[in-house]
């Protein structure tokens, strides 16, 4: 509640400026093969950014369903990233249509058939406005093939009809004629603007990767034509690798752009599944690569270097871009396509993404993205100053990170004015997905301190942040995020693995063992709690904990054991559980961690 409140309030605030942004000179049209802005072409170099309007990533260890509704914060973070790397355009992911079997709690944009949460069109009315004001144009799917954020098999659950039924079924083609009709017709409660009348739409896509009969497609296109002659329409088939567009595509008179996915991990090949594409709507009608990427930088490359230097492909866009988490720190995804090794890409690139060459690739992209409008790439600024949140332990400090930021100076100071003393230099927002991005283990028991950040990057320094203070310490912790064998005193058969962080909730690093392995830790003083972050393979316990004053006696103990995963468990993701434990006690200093069967330890929180 406090979170949706705060929301609605940054929106009030942000109406009147908004409302004064410099809007689009002219609707997005076509001529020909080409898309134009006025009498001039239009072309691009981009990516997806698939939360920009539907957050699927809030993956905080204890959240249970990931979904909800981005804030100001992120939405303004994640076009001003594509804007410094010379993005032009963004393609979101869909309208979210609400799944039956989810509590109330998950937000969606469709909550039943002609019916829609008004709470979440309003991120779209922010999402628009904050558009226009950066000059970034919105490719605007209305459908989704896949049940991920929900779509056609949820307008089909609604009717308790078929999927199949989609495509071909009058009262399913008619509710989601429904939604196309609200969608189009509504007025942007910050602009004013209808969106049927807002230049920062390019053009409505009849949705992602549809699997739909022309014949469902034409009746679509022609609706939207009929309610929207502003708009450009874009053909939303799944055209995929081998499985080429349509030639009646082309033909139909309702549809302006047609467009492909590419994820065949061979360029060469891949250049020629576009080839293909090009030669069968040969000049008819401007073509662009919708979604491509689960590539190296030198492949990628290839084929940007192929849509640059060819005409009648208009642009690309890159799968896929998260932003900024208001909370700190970012979203994070990884990708069932991407060989468990990428993830959505974060500006401008971190030592994280170095798997998948993130900090090369990014910069590569900002180069070819300036080029293909016939511009040089300038220097990327320096970073607004960050935000330093409350805080409320010296092992949990966060901050909402700035654009264009590769690293940010830690302070501290005994008074607000000073002096201030660096206790981190260079520290990455991207390191430690959703868990505090900020230990300070240097804070001493009983004292109180002040802190501040600063934003640094290639460019120079931010301003300093707000000051958070006085915080006084009664706390210390040792903490263990897995990325190396430092924090335990003693460690058997455990291994850390990375890779296919999706099972584990984004977790980059876990401590993997199995029946009989052990991991033991020592405090200076004694243990006043612990927290356990592990991922169990099956849905039950799989370590056994104990404590001891003197390392050689331990006595187990029972800690508090919670479990954070949906029901049904779809995708077949470990099953996180957090192990707690308290105790008045003043004699241990030692926590042995023993291994009954698999499970992977993300982080131990041990507080004295």
């Amino acid at each position: 509640m406090k979170r949706k409140s705060l929301h609605l309030i940054t929106i009030f605030l942000l109406m009147t400026s908004l409302l004064q942004a410099q809007s689009f000179k002219n609707f997005i049209t076509v001529d020909g093969a080409k898309i134009m802005d006025g009498k001039e072409q239009f072309r691009f170099l981009s990516f997806n950014i698939p939360n920009l309007n539907f957050v699927e990533d809030n993956l905080d260890f204890k959240t249970v369903y990931p979904f909800r509704l981005p804030t100001e914060f992120e939405i303004r973070d994640a076009l001003m990233s594509v804007k410094q790397m010379g993005g032009r355009v963004v393609r979101i992911y869909t309208l979210p249509v609400r799944f039956l079997s989810f509590p109330d709690s998950v937000p969606a944009y469709v909550t039943g058939p002609g019916e829609f949460n008004e709470d979440a069109f309003k991120v779209n009315d922010l999402m628009l406005a904050i558009a226009n004001e950066l000059g970034i144009r919105i490719i605007f799917p209305l459908l989704n093939e896949w049940k991920w954020l929900g779509g056609k098999p949820q307008y089909a659950a609604f009717r308790n009809k078929s999927e199949t039924e989609f495509y071909t079924d009058r009262q399913l083609i008619d509710d989601f004629k429904k939604t196309i009709e609200f969608t189009l017709n509504r007025k942007n409660t910050i602009t004013g603007v209808k969106y049927k009348d807002d230049k920062a739409i390019l053009c409505w896509e009849t949705g992602n990767e549809l699997l739909c009969p022309h014949e469902w497609t034409v009746e679509i296109t022609r609706y939207i034509k009929k309610l929207d002659n502003n708009h450009l329409v874009l053909d939303g088939y799944h055209a995929i690798d081998s499985r080429p567009l349509r030639e009646q595509s082309v033909l139909e008179p309702s549809i302006d752009i047609i467009h492909s996915h590419h994820y065949v991990t061979n360029p060469i090949e891949l250049c020629e599944h576009i080839d293909r594409n090009l030669e069968i709507i040969n000049g008819r009608k401007p073509y662009i690569i919708g979604e491509f990427g689960f590539e190296s930088t030198a492949s990628l490359e290839m084929v940007i270097d192929k849509i640059i230097n060819t005409p009648e492909i208009s642009g690309g866009l890159i799968w896929s871009l998260r932003s900024h988490r208001e909370e700190g720190g970012f979203y994070w995804h990884s990708e069932p396509l991407g060989m468990g090794i990428y993830k959505s890409y974060h500006w401008p690139g971190f030592a994280s993404g170095n798997s998948y060459d993130e900090r090369n690739f990014l910069a590569m992209l900002r180069e070819k993205a300036f080029s293909i409008q016939r511009l040089e790439a300038p220097v990327i600024p320096v970073p607004q100053a960050p935000v330093l949140l409350p805080i409320t332990e010296i092992y949990k400090i966060n901050w909402q990170g700035s654009v264009g930021a590769s690293g940010y100076n830690i302070e501290r100071a005994t008074g607000t004015n000073g002096p201030w003393e660096q206790i981190g230099f260079n520290i990455s927002d991207a390191a430690l997905p959703y868990f505090p991005l900020f230990h300070d283990e240097s804070a001493k028991i009983e004292e109180t301190y002040y802190y501040r950040t600063q934003a640094i990057n290639a460019s120079g320094f931010s301003a300093y942040s707000n000051v958070v203070g006085p915080i006084k310490v009664e706390k210390q912790a040792l903490i263990d995020n897995m990325q190396n064998y430092g924090k335990n005193i003693l460690s058997k058969d455990v291994t850390i693995v990375t890779g296919n962080d999706r099972k584990c909730k984004e977790k980059m690093e876990r401590m993997n063992g199995d029946n009989g392995s052990e991991l033991l830790y020592r405090t200076d003083v004694p243990i006043k709690s612990f927290t356990i972050y592990s991922f169990e393979y099956v849905e039950q316990t799989a370590l056994k904990l104990s404590v001891s004053h003197d390392g050689i006696e331990f006595e187990i103990i029972v800690p508090d054991t919670s479990w954070h995963h949906e029901p049904g468990n779809d995708y077949g993701y470990n099953f996180p559980v957090c192990y707690t434990y308290a105790t008045d006690e003043d004699e241990y200093q030692f926590l042995k961690i023993e291994f009954l069967r698999e499970a992977e330890i993300a982080r131990v929180e041990i507080i004295y």
